[in-house]
């Protein structure tokens, strides 16, 4: 395997690691509609020059827990369109060389290292399914407020 060229996105105490070529754009501190129907996994909505992007709970898509604050959102184009990556610090490219394992959580594609820390690989196909972000319920509010 090739170097990937990815998004260092810091998680609590935690690294993961994007590959670049999902990602928009990083948005310091969105500023967040909360919905009370959403899905607990959506944070909130946010305004991204006209569009409406949901915010995700990155660390609830990696079943590590929830996160406390969003310092930035890292905006990326997922199967239903854009979306922000909730993350506790400010991301940064990082290269990705030799796989230094395997990772078990759902959504990600393995373990490498990033100078003396630990990056987990984030697969953005399986981590942003539909079924994983939000139930249909939610999708079909989320298109009306697009459309509205």
């Amino acid at each position: 395997m090739s170097s990937v060229q990815a998004l260092l996105l810091p998680i609590g105490d935690d690294l993961y690691a994007l590959p670049m070529d999902w990602v928009r754009e990083v948005v310091a501190a969105p500023r967040c509609t909360r919905l009370v129907t959403a899905p607990s996994i959506v944070l909130g909505l946010f305004n991204l020059r006209g569009k409406i992007v949901a915010l995700l709970d990155t660390a609830a898509l990696l079943g590590i827990g929830t996160m406390g604050t969003t310092a930035f959102a890292v905006v990326v184009d997922g199967p239903q369109g854009p979306a922000g990556l909730a993350t506790t610090g400010l991301p940064q490219r990082g290269v990705l060389d030799v796989p230094a394992g395997e990772s078990e959580l759902p959504g990600t594609a393995g373990l490498y290292r990033v100078d003396q820390r630990i990056a987990v690989l984030i697969d953005p196909i399986t981590f942003l399914t539909p079924d994983r972000v939000s139930g249909p319920a939610f999708r079909a509010d989320l298109a009306t407020i697009a459309v509205g």
